[in-house]
């Protein structure tokens, strides 16, 4: 079966980095498109950070743009998330996602989920 198990992520101060990961098995990483996304206490969840299987191209949140970098080692079936100058408004807990077709519709699977909390 589909699992994504994440880690890194913590408590960082205003302008610090953070790097996530992201170990997928129970499906062909390599051929997926993967994503981060992250939720805010009280807001939705929002995407924030794509990279396809094929070429590696990559889209951002406009509110990561120049300080997150999302990238994949299809050797280890993972995906990563660098973040830098982080700010206070980028702590919310963060989630990988594969999105698989199925018989019965486009299903996503999700990550357990990892706490970013930027503080001083």
């Amino acid at each position: 079966q589909v699992q994504l198990v994440q880690s890194g992520g913590g408590l960082v101060g205003p302008g610090g980095s953070l790097r996530l990961s992201c170990a997928a098995s129970g499906f062909t990483f390599s051929v997926y498109t993967m994503s981060w996304y992250r939720q805010a206490p009280g807001k939705e969840r929002e995407l924030v950070a794509t990279i396809a299987s094929v070429g590696g191209g990559t889209n951002y949140a406009d509110s990561v743009k120049g300080r997150f970098t999302i990238s994949r080692e299809d050797a280890k079936n993972t995906v990563y998330l660098q973040m830098n100058s982080l700010k206070s408004e980028d702590t919310a807990v963060y989630y990988c996602n594969v999105k698989r077709r199925r018989p019965d519709g486009l299903v996503d699977y999700w990550g357990q989920g990892t706490q970013v909390t930027v503080s001083s």
